[in-house]
């Protein structure tokens, strides 16, 4: 076994010496393949551990495994080290020219959907609504049992969400939990507030939906609020954002938390109310939903029904970015792809 032995440390002066004076990655790779390589001189001289007695083969063996460990762990510091020195070469080499101009710093714009927010505020500001902001993590309370949506009501399907570790403690669907909070904190007297902000909702991601997207929501309460309110509200809207003349369709629809509910649809910019994708070719595209808000609702949020009426309407800003700008997925809204935002003002 001393010869062996004799061989192995031999062979780790000899290769330290070889490793530490290779002055590329040609000759380090040379060094390696001779002496680590499978037909490498240390594979030669542990194959002799086969005729040594039994007793000298596990001492053999851990000499041989750390001689491999040591040349390996060696030959990767090397390799480290060539690879900065060639670095450093390579920027000398090259130097700094300082009269090169400097890159220009880009300004920012603003996102897609903060530039329909921002024209929805504007709009509804000129009718005297005013801002209210709700919660993102709501409750299972209020975001369903206040809105007329007790547990196993089959609407629920409709907003399916994302639950919490805490019981009963969910990412809103919609920012209609926000009216039971405005009417609580105003009752009794008139509301006229929108309501904007994220929601979330389980769904499959397409060209038309998100999973997670903004919404605004619009309430107001008074004593003698009728559909026609609505109606002309909706009418006001549409002209203001999509230009004057607009075509507003009121088709009948059912949510759990209005009486009656309507759905909104103005004819597509897109194609012209010719049909395509987007309006899935019926000339038609889907704005809002909308509706009197449900007697049940009005008496959870603190008023009498008997006495007050209202109406609410829910609309996505990314919808109307599509329509406004000619913008045909909603995935690019958060995809945060520089091409698409560099488009807006």
């Amino acid at each position: 076994m001393s010869t062996l032995l004799e061989q192995l440390s031999t062979l780790r002066t000899e290769t330290a010496e070889d490793i530490r004076q290779a002055q590329d990655e040609e000759a380090l790779a040379s060094v390696f393949s001779a002496v680590l390589g499978r037909q490498g001189r240390l594979t030669q001289i542990l194959r002799g551990l086969g005729s040594l007695p039994r007793e000298e083969r596990p001492e053999a063996g851990r000499a041989g495994n750390e001689c491999k460990r040591f040349l390996e762990d060696l030959h990767a510091e090397r390799r480290g080290e060539l690879a900065n020195l060639a670095i450093s070469e390579e920027l000398s080499a090259e130097g700094i020219d300082v009269t090169l101009p400097g890159r220009p710093w880009t300004l920012g714009k603003l996102h897609p959907s903060t530039v329909a927010l921002r024209e929805i505020y504007t709009i509804f500001r000129g009718l005297g609504f005013s801002i209210y902001e709700g919660r993102e993590v709501e409750s299972d309370e209020y975001n369903f049992e206040l809105l007329n949506m007790p547990p196993g009501h089959p609407a629920r399907d409709m907003w399916d969400t994302f639950y919490t570790t805490a019981p009963g403690i969910i990412l809103r669907t919609h920012t209609s939990p926000g009216q039971i909070h405005a009417m609580r904190e105003y009752a009794p007297n008139p509301i006229r507030i929108i309501l904007p902000g994220k929601v979330y909702r389980h769904e499959d991601v397409t060209a038309r939906a998100e999973s997670q997207f903004y919404q605004v929501e619009g309430l107001v309460v008074g004593r003698t609020i009728s559909l026609s309110d609505l109606k002309g509200t909706v009418q006001h809207f549409a002209d203001r954002i999509y230009g004057s003349g607009r075509r507003v369709r009121f088709r009948k629809s059912y949510f759990p938390f209005t009486e009656p509910s309507v759905e909104v649809d103005i004819d597509c910019m897109l194609c012209r109310a010719q049909g395509c994708r987007i309006c899935k070719y019926t000339g038609w595209l889907e704005i809002m939903g909308a509706g009197m808000v449900h007697p049940k609702v009005l008496a959870n949020g603190g008023y009498d029904p008997a006495e007050w009426s209202g109406f609410a309407f829910g609309m996505g800003p990314e919808r109307v970015a599509m329509l406004k700008y000619a913008i045909t997925d909603i995935r690019l809204f958060y995809t945060n792809d520089a091409r698409f935002l560099e488009q807006m003002v």
